[in-house]
């Protein structure tokens, strides 16, 4: 049987591996943190770019999908129709929003590997990827969303003022 003194030793030396495990798990969260800070820091800063399939259309966005920039090749206006620019317009826009999104999803893909959930630390815990909500999906390429509306069409050609000389009203 061992000794009060030995027992005391004994208690020190697990307290000791005890502190040395828990200041190693707060070293490495503290990695962990600055890593995630990083990542966050790097997604939110991804940009995308992309150009139409006719060169027309160049549409620059955000982390977010905001459209932050556009520009129109000279001859834009010149070779193309409203319709056939809008709809260029539109699908460049999800391509430059698809491309920051996989910039983003890029940043933080090394963060998602291997790292236990809270119910694999805590049992009981609610789990992490039901708390976080999921990315909205990207809409696919010349396929319209369920709340777009035709374009309104406007022929302005056959617009007459009006004159004071006219009898007939509108």
């Amino acid at each position: 049987m061992t000794g009060p003194d030995g027992r005391k030793a004994e208690l020190e030396a697990r307290n000791a591996a005890m502190r040395e495990q828990v200041s190693s798990m707060l070293e490495g969260l503290q990695r962990q943190t600055a890593q995630l800070h990083e990542a966050q820091a790097s997604a939110l800063a991804a940009t995308g770019e992309a150009t139409s399939a006719d060169g027309l259309v160049t549409v620059q966005v955000n982390a977010a999908g905001v459209v932050t920039g556009t520009t129109l090749s000279p001859s834009a206006l010149r070779t193309s129709t409203p319709e056939k620019l809008a709809t260029s317009f539109t699908e460049t826009a999800q391509a430059a929003a698809r491309d920051a999104r996989a910039k983003a999803d890029e940043a933080v893909a090394p963060l998602q590997e291997n790292v236990p959930d809270l119910p694999d630390v805590f049992p009981g815990a609610p789990s992490l990827s039901q708390l976080i909500p999921a990315a909205p999906e990207m809409p696919e390429p010349n396929r319209p969303s369920a709340t777009s509306k035709p374009p309104v069409q406007e022929d302005w050609d056959d617009f007459e003022p009006r004159s004071r000389f006219r009898k007939d009203d509108w």
